[in-house]
């Protein structure tokens, strides 16, 4: 396991089930995240950025089909489904809806395991597919890579900070609305925490060395959000 171990949320009503999954995923070196509904599910797939959900499909207050369809408007998280239900129809839904596998109740251990590996191994592989190369002679954003360059100089951000100036990028020239970036990265719940918004932009300004006054990147569009600048490339 590397340093900075996968995060893994499971989100099941059943007690003794997230025990077994708590204790046997800690035991792979994994990192846990817990919720017995679906709103503290949501919440902490919005705030804690897992790098696989593990899904119930009969949750207390919601359907898990209907989780799953609200987690998939705002992010591409692998999901594994759930479920004590073994018909083909529940799992060619649930795959329809973007589950990326479906494992019925009750399961080993080691076949969630084995099947936990092959989700992440896709998408470390996936991330990097066709990924383009921002550079305009002072900043790189090298999205294969997952690396920021400033003067040659690696740049270290935290994940939604990279999240962030990667969704301006990919609308380079375009205002992005706040509420949007907020919900495709914080999440659905957060829509009107523009808060978190501003400190990631001030935090991203700062170790860009981005002026707001007179930006070279990160332009604000006051009351509306931001706008990515595209640079001229540094020329001899």
């Amino acid at each position: 396991m590397n340093a900075i171990a996968p995060r893994i949320l499971v989100i099941d009503d059943e007690p003794q089930i997230r025990r077994f999954l708590d204790i046997g995923l800690r035991a792979e070196g994994y990192r846990v995240l817990l919720a017995a509904s679906a709103e503290e599910g949501l919440n902490l797939a919005a705030t804690q950025e897992p790098d696989v959900v593990v899904l119930d499909l009969g949750l207390p207050d919601r359907e898990g089909h209907e989780v799953l369809a609200e987690l998939r408007q705002w992010s591409s998280t692998p999901v594994l489904m759930l479920s004590v239900r073994d018909a083909e129809a529940e799992k060619v839904r649930a795959l329809d809806l973007g589950a990326h596998d479906y494992v019925t109740k009750p399961f080993g251990i080691q076949e969630l395991m084995a099947r936990l590996r092959v989700l992440l191994r896709n998408r470390v592989e996936g991330d990097g597919e066709n990924a383009p190369l921002y550079d305009d002679g002072c900043l790189c954003i090298d999205m294969l890579r997952r690396e920021v360059h400033l003067d040659g100089q690696p740049v270290e951000l935290t994940r939604k900070e990279y999240a962030v100036l990667l969704m301006l990028l990919a609308h380079a020239g375009r205002v992005v609305a706040q509420q949007l970036l907020l919900r495709k990265i914080w999440g659905a719940t957060h829509v009107h925490d523009t808060h978190y918004l501003r400190v990631v932009i001030g935090r991203l300004r700062q170790k860009l060395g981005d002026d707001p006054s007179s930006p070279r990147w990160l332009k604000t569009e006051p009351g509306v959000g931001y706008r990515f600048i595209m640079a001229e490339p540094a020329t001899d």
